[in-house]
């Protein structure tokens, strides 16, 4: 199975971490649910007032372009 889904045991995945500005908490769960929608998302953790954000992802399958992209669409600015 982890060969299939990218999950952590295969070891390639990344983690990032930064800031994302203009969450509301509306805007947090939406990024949640469209982040671990993307093929290769394993884990999302977000902390709205302070704008700290966690993403786990295996860039093989999900590329960071795409992550930040998911961002400007709803209108928040991920600082990398």
């Amino acid at each position: 199975m982890c060969k299939e889904c990218g999950c952590e045991s295969m070891g390639k995945n990344t983690r990032l971490q930064f800031i994302v500005k203009g969450y509301t908490s509306e805007t947090a769960k939406k990024m949640e649910e469209i982040l671990l929608g993307m093929s290769g998302v394993l884990f999302v953790h977000i902390h709205a007032n302070e704008g700290e954000t966690t993403v786990d992802y295996n860039p093989a399958k999900t590329k960071l372009l795409d992550i930040v992209n998911a961002f400007e669409t709803q209108g928040l600015e991920a600082v990398l």
